[in-house]
């Protein structure tokens, strides 16, 4: 199955600087050890796993080794790939994570 996987640099719009962090939009979220094991390819600081839910996002984040209850980095790259490739145009979103729903715009 191929699933696109944006990598973007979060807190700066100069390339290779700022935070790295990769950002999977799915359809819904696999069974967790491919997810892990999907970050650990990466090998990034953050790989967030992005799902539609009606009008909002559900959204977890994990490490190389674990998965984590909240990340800002990855939180604000994917919100760039929801308002910028997934939905062009959509002006905020909010995304309903292990803390708590998060809006961004």
């Amino acid at each position: 199955m191929r699933v696109p996987l944006f990598q973007l640099d979060a807190f700066t719009s100069r390339r290779f600087s700022g935070n790295p962090a990769a950002v999977m939009p799915l359809e819904a979220f696999p069974p967790e050890d491919v997810m892990q094991a999907v970050a650990a390819e990466n090998n990034l600081s953050e790989t967030a796993f992005v799902v539609r839910e009606g009008v909002d996002y559900r959204l977890r984040w994990f490490t190389p080794s674990v998965e984590v209850p909240l990340c800002g980095h990855g939180t604000l790259a994917s919100a760039a790939v929801v308002m910028e490739k997934v939905e062009p145009g959509r002006a905020h979103v909010t995304f309903h994570t292990a803390s708590g729903p998060l809006a961004v715009g």
